[in-house]
């Protein structure tokens, strides 16, 4: 696979560089398997990429990255694999905090915190809390997240609040929903990267994701590197984006 690097600053390019970035990391285990070793060795490597990708937003300029990184299905893992990867998680954090705060990144968590262990959910606000003032890229990490769970919730918020009579029925549009949803406040990822070659959206993001562009990559999430986001947002720029409208070259 190569790489075209130098269409990020062409000028027949329709689009600027996407705002926001969202990211379904695919393909840990399989990476593992084709080597022949354990899934938890595919799932820390998946956190060098983790690194990489981060360092390769900030370099490039992105303003909001996304990454899936355990969904509210996951926990129908084998136990083992999903203390291997809460265990990575608090080792990325206990890690990497002080660094992305030095790089200015201000950390968001989106997901349910029901049936995550203390540690772990003082870990996570203690990170928010600590890179809330920053006013680099914002890393927004969906963690124990379904997006129908989502979804659902922000619908029952409203519910209780036509119930409570501080909001009216009529008042419930698609952006007063939005505001609701845990992604309140953060524009809407222009596009949708997913690893390993699978093309579907998993749960991850569906209201957000509405008119997002899609690409779908074949290398496994261990071996994302900058070159691969790189191509991504190369795809991005050379779409046309008509958001339910007619393209335009079609017109005339």
């Amino acid at each position: 696979m190569t790489f075209d690097t130098d269409a990020l600053d062409s000028d027949d390019a329709p689009n600027g560089l996407p705002a926001h970035i969202a990211i379904i990391m695919d393909g840990n285990g399989r990476w593992a398997a084709e080597r022949g070793l354990p899934r938890r060795d595919g799932h820390r490597q998946g956190v060098e990429s983790v690194r990489r990708c981060v360092r390769g937003a900030i370099e490039l300029g992105i303003s909001n990255l996304t990454l899936f990184s355990f969904s509210s299905e996951n926990w129908s893992r084998p136990k083992q694999e999903i203390r291997d990867l809460m265990d990575l998680l608090k080792r990325f954090i206990r890690t990497d905090l002080a660094d992305l705060h030095k790089h200015g990144v201000r950390i968001r968590i989106i997901g349910e915190r029901k049936g995550v262990e203390g540690e772990i959910i003082k870990l996570i606000e203690d990170a928010v809390s600590l890179t809330s003032g920053n006013d680099g890229l914002c890393l927004t990490v969906a963690f124990n997240y379904g997006s129908r769970n989502e979804i659902a919730g922000a619908a029952r918020r409203m519910a209780e609040l036509v119930r409570d009579g501080q909001m009216a029925p009529h008042e419930i549009t698609p952006e007063t929903l939005a505001e609701h949803l845990d992604t309140a406040g953060l524009p809407d990822p222009d596009l949708l990267i997913r690893t390993s070659g699978e093309k579907r959206l998993s749960n991850f993001l569906l209201w957000q994701c509405a008119y997002a562009e899609l690409v779908f990559v074949d290398v496994f999430w261990p071996d994302f590197t900058k070159e691969v986001l790189e191509e991504a947002i190369t795809q991005f720029r050379h779409r046309e984006r008509r958001f339910g409208g007619l393209d335009q070259r079609s017109i005339g």
